[in-house]
C-alpha cells in the first residue's frame, strides 16, 4: 500500500492526478451495456455467464452515427457515469476504412465526415471525466502505409494510393487536438502489442500521430497477450518515444525484441532489450523518467491465459487474434497500477464478443479449430463466453 500511495504521488498524468484528488475513483459499470442487454436474451448458463461479465465495468464503444446522433448517445452515457459517480472508458471507432474494410468494416465516408464526428462526440463528453480509447487498429492497419523499413504493408484498399496513409495521420491529429482540449479527458492512442509491431515502428507511429498530446497509449485491444508481454513492451514502447523526441534518435534505432518466442523465451527477451534501451539512454545523456513519459492503458479483458499456440503446422494463417480456443478472462478493471508505465487496465475489447468469422488459412466458413461457424465480428460467442469464464485469471464465478 505505502509503494502504490507513493507511485500516485509521483504520477504526473492526468489519469494518475485525478486519482490523487480523488480516492475510490470507481470505473462505470453501465447497466444498459451491450452484454447487459444480450443477457436478457440469453437463458440458462449462457445467461449467467453474460450477467456476470456485466457486473464488471467495460468500455462503451461508439461506432457510426451522424455527428449529432453520437453526441446524443455520448452525453447519455457520461450522464449515467456522473450520475453514479464513475469514470466511463469511451471507444471512438469510427475513423474511413477501419479494419481495412475486413472483419470490422465500416468508419465515416469520408475525412471531413470523421472530423465533425469526433467533433460530435466531443462535444457529448463536455467538461466531464472520461477515458478515450481513440480508434483501435488505427495505427496497426493503416491503408497503403509503408513500414520504417519502406515495406509496403497489406493493407491496401481499391481506389486509394499511398496518399491515404497520410490522410489516416492528418485525421488522428485532428481528432487527437480536439479531444485533448476536453479538461478531464484521459486520452490514448493505439500502439498496437508486443507480438505485432517492434517498439520502433509503434513509437514512431504514435508521433506521426501526435501522442505528444494525449496521455499515452492503449495495448492489446482485442487481443489476447499477457500482461507478462505487454509491460515490458510499454516501457520499451515509451523509452522509444522518449529518445526520439528528447534524444534525437531516429525512430528506426530503437531496440526490438523478439516478437515470436514463448514464454520463457519472451523472458531472454526483455532482459536483452531492456540492457539495449539502458545503453542508449546513457548514449545520448537522456535521463529515463516514467513519470513524464507516455505510459500505456493494457486491456485485459481476455488476456487471463495469455496467447494461444496454435498446432505447429496446422494452419496456413492460425490467426491467433480470432477467437481463440481456452482463452480465460484477464485481470479485474483498474485505475491503480504498480508498474511505472501502466496507467490502468481496462475492459476495452467487449469479452463474450465475437472477433469475427475464423478460417485460419482453410476455405471456411467453419472455424478448422472449433468446428463451427463463428458469428460475425461484434456478435455474441456463447461458447467462447463460458471459455472466458471457466478459464479467467484471475477465477471469476458466474452465478
Amino acid at each position: 500500500m505505502i509503494r502504490l500511495l507513493l507511485a500516485l504521488l509521483l504520477c504526473a498524468s492526468p489519469l494518475c492526478a485525478r486519482a490523487n484528488e480523488a480516492e475510490g475513483r470507481r470505473l462505470f459499470v453501465d447497466p444498459k451495456s451491450t452484454t447487459a442487454r444480450i443477457a436478457e436474451r440469453l437463458a440458462g448458463q449462457a445467461r449467467r455467464d453474460a450477467l456476470a461479465m456485466a457486473g464488471i465495468p467495460s468500455a462503451s464503444w461508439f461506432t457510426d452515427g451522424t455527428p449529432e446522433r453520437v453526441e446524443r448517445k455520448v452525453r447519455a452515457l457520461v450522464d449515467r457515469a456522473v450520475a453514479r459517480r464513475e469514470v466511463p472508458v469511451l471507444v471512438a471507432y469510427n475513423i474511413p476504412y477501419r479494419d481495412c474494410a475486413l472483419y470490422s468494416a465500416g468508419g465515416a465516408k469520408d475525412g471531413a465526415a470523421y472530423r465533425a464526428w469526433i467533433r460530435g462526440f466531443a462535444k457529448g463528453i463536455g467538461d466531464r471525466e472520461a477515458i478515450v480509447i481513440l480508434e483501435p487498429d488505427g495505427l496497426g492497419v493503416i491503408p497503403w502505409h509503408r513500414t520504417l523499413s519502406e515495406e509496403l504493408e497489406n493493407c491496401r484498399p481499391e481506389g486509394l494510393d499511398e496518399r491515404a496513409a497520410d490522410t489516416r495521420f492528418e485525421l488522428l491529429r485532428d481528432a487527437v487536438l480536439t479531444l485533448s482540449e476536453l479538461p478531464n479527458v484521459g486520452l490514448y492512442l493505439d500502439g498496437t502489442g508486443s507480438g505485432w509491431l517492434t517498439p520502433a515502428e509503434a513509437a514512431s507511429r504514435l508521433i506521426r500521430a501526435d501522442v505528444a498530446r494525449a496521455d499515452g497509449f492503449f495495448l492489446n485491444v482485442s487481443n489476447y497477450e499477457s500482461d507478462a508481454r505487454l509491460v515490458p513492451y510499454a516501457r520499451w514502447v515509451s523509452d522509444c518515444i522518449a529518445l526520439v523526441n528528447r534524444g534525437g534518435l531516429e525512430p528506426r534505432q530503437c531496440p526490438a525484441h523478439d516478437k515470436g518466442v514463448d514464454e520463457a523465451g519472451f523472458g531472454a527477451s526483455v532482459a536483452r532489450t531492456d540492457a539495449a534501451y539502458n545503453q542508449l539512454f546513457g548514449q545520448l545523456g537522456v535521463a529515463r523518467d516514467p513519470g513524464v513519459q507516455k505510459r500505456a492503458v493494457i486491456d485485459s479483458s481476455r488476456n487471463g491465459r495469455g496467447g494461444w499456440s496454435p498446432p505447429t503446422g496446422k494452419y496456413a494463417d492460425a490467426e491467433v487474434w480470432c477467437n481463440p480456443p481456452g482463452r480465460g478472462l484477464g485481470r479485474r478493471p483498474t485505475l491503480e497500477s504498480e508498474e511505472a508505465y501502466v496507467d490502468a487496465y481496462l475492459w476495452i475489447k467487449i469479452p463474450g464478443e465475437s472477433d469475427g468469422q475464423c478460417h485460419r488459412g482453410h476455405g471456411g466458413p467453419a472455424d478448422p479449430e472449433r468446428g463451427v461457424i463463428a458469428p460475425p465480428a461484434g456478435s455474441w460467442f456463447a461458447a467462447q463466453a463460458r471459455e472466458l469464464v471457466e478459464n479467467a485469471d484471475p477465477p471469476l464465478v458466474a452465478k
